[in-house]
């Protein structure tokens, strides 16, 4: 059988089992590019570790590279498609990727260097676009795609809440507001509405024509952002700050609130987990990275319970 039509109904097969299954897709599609019109079974090993081991280093993106179609080839191997699989057994070690976590102070920069950045009638966003998409995902954490997503329908500025719709894992949550956000989202749908179209189904961020803005073109001015605002990471990392490490910076300053607040932490980590979107904990802990002041926050914690312990 061809490549490219076992892998069509790999896909067919994943997503009838109700996955979405569309990065995993664009993967195997690269797969095939790589690999010509042939057969399963006529993919060589040499062909495999070229297509896997491309010009940089090992990363997570290398592993995913193996990881999806070799999952692939289980899928083969099944059918009679092929007898065995060409990819290799031993994995090597990706370095640990570390989110970058913005200071406030850099944030503001941020912020700041959107009017500069996106002025430019060029530009696809408008700078009041860009600077309340930041400040959303800074904000409440959320995930690009759900921002982007958002519709005017699903924001309830009375109420103070944002809904997210089938979102990663097709659940559908509610995400509260603070009042001091919600009325910066007031006043950015009332503008919005000046210049957009204002049906309830219209997305809640649109580029300058008014057509939904695609998770690209927000990275890319970002990206712009970051380098006007002078953003970047120093301890020789590979990769820059990114559009979704604010994520991670909700993340980590809500847990450092907690610890100064004294509040149990333990207990409120799976409320963090809902809030965030995720079903398991231990996704939530991928976000929560060491910075220094949450180092500082947890061992005051730490010791001010070793001092009470002592006293009983």
């Amino acid at each position: 059988m061809r490549l490219a039509e076992a892998v069509a109904r790999y896909v067919t097969y994943k997503q009838s089992m109700g996955m979405r299954f569309r990065t995993e897709a664009r993967t195997l599609q690269s797969f095939c590019r790589a690999m010509g019109d042939i057969t399963v079974a006529d993919i060589t090993a040499d062909g495999v570790r070229a297509y896997i081991a491309g010009d940089g280093p090992v990363t997570r993106f290398w592993h995913r590279k193996h990881e999806v179609p070799r999952g692939f080839y289980r899928f083969a191997m099944a059918r009679g498609y092929a007898s065995s699989s060409p990819f290799p057994t031993i994995v090597p070690q990706a370095p640990q990727f570390l989110p970058y976590i913005y200071l406030q102070a850099e944030v503001l920069r941020l912020l700041d260097a959107t009017t500069a950045c996106c002025e430019n009638p060029r530009s696809k966003l408008q700078s009041y676009v860009c600077r309340m998409l930041i400040l959303l995902l800074y904000a409440v954490g959320l995930r690009i795609s759900e921002a982007l997503a958002l519709t005017l329908n699903d924001v309830d500025l009375p109420a103070g809440i944002l809904t997210i719709r089938e979102s990663k894992f097709y659940k559908t949550r509610l995400v509260p507001m603070s009042p001091t956000l919600t009325g910066t989202l007031g006043v950015y749908v009332g503008r919005r509405a000046m210049e957009h179209s204002t049906q309830p189904e219209a997305r809640l961020f649109v580029t300058r024509t008014g057509t939904p803005v695609a998770r690209n073109t927000a990275e890319n001015i970002f990206s712009r952002l970051r380098i006007r605002a002078g953003v970047m990471r120093q301890d020789g990392s590979r990769f820059q700050p990114r559009l979704h490490d604010l994520r991670h910076v909700f993340a980590v300053h809500r847990l450092i609130a907690w610890y100064r607040q004294g509040a149990d932490v333990q207990r409120l980590l799976p409320h963090l987990a809902t809030y965030l979107g995720h079903i398991h904990i231990a996704a939530t802990q991928r976000y929560l990275t060491l910075t220094p002041e949450l180092l500082q926050e947890a061992s005051q914690r730490f010791e001010r319970y070793s001092q009470e312990g002592r006293h009983e």
